[in-house]
């Protein structure tokens, strides 16, 4: 009788969910860009969604302070507290995702109505809030699934240039917003 208490187990293939990290982050990606450069905001009659800019700027400001403390949480190596700041942190950026597309799909894109140096800088922040948050979804999506799996080496190594983007996306949102609504002509 040979002893079989104690068989290898084969290794997991994480490849599945870096398809579906993929095909999820496209759609997302893909729906954005129809809404942004092809529909451009059309009204829909009856709906006015104009107090979505403040509230996504509130998303965002939350998502900053719970990975800031989430950050602090996990130096402190207090782990669940940890874990429930980053659920909540991903909570308030999906809260903001569904907001600024269902904004965007109805009201289009907020034009920048100051100009000189304001413009400029205005449009460098945009810029670089636009391109960096592509990887915020994908990067937590892994960041997470790591997590779930215990795989911490690798959570430790998504998480080492996620947070610092995730943070920066989420505070340009708020920057972004602000620097939106001190640009706009007075409504009377």
């Amino acid at each position: 009788m040979s002893d079989v208490t104690s068989a290898p187990h084969a290794p997991v293939s994480d490849r599945g969910f870096y398809v579906f990290t993929a095909v999820v982050s496209a759609a997302a990606l893909s729906f954005l860009a129809y809404i942004l450069l092809i529909r451009r905001g059309s009204a829909v009659e009856g709906v006015d969604l104009r107090f979505l800019p403040a509230v996504n700027a509130s998303f965002n400001a939350l998502a900053a302070a719970f990975l800031a403390a989430g950050w602090v949480a996990i130096r402190r190596k207090a782990r669940r507290v940890h874990q429930y700041l980053m659920v909540s942190a991903f909570a308030s950026s999906a809260l903001f995702l569904v907001c600024y597309l269902a904004y965007h799909f109805v009201h289009g894109d907020t034009r920048y109505a100051g100009g000189g140096v304001m413009r400029t800088v205005y449009l460098l922040i945009l810029a670089s809030h636009v391109l960096l948050s592509l990887f915020v979804v994908p990067g937590a999506l892994l960041s997470f699934y790591f997590a779930w799996r215990k795989a911490f080496d690798k959570h430790r190594k998504v998480t080492r240039w996620l947070a610092p983007i995730w943070l920066y996306v989420s505070v340009t949102g708020v920057v972004i917003f602000f620097m939106l609504r001190g640009s706009l002509p007075a409504v009377h």
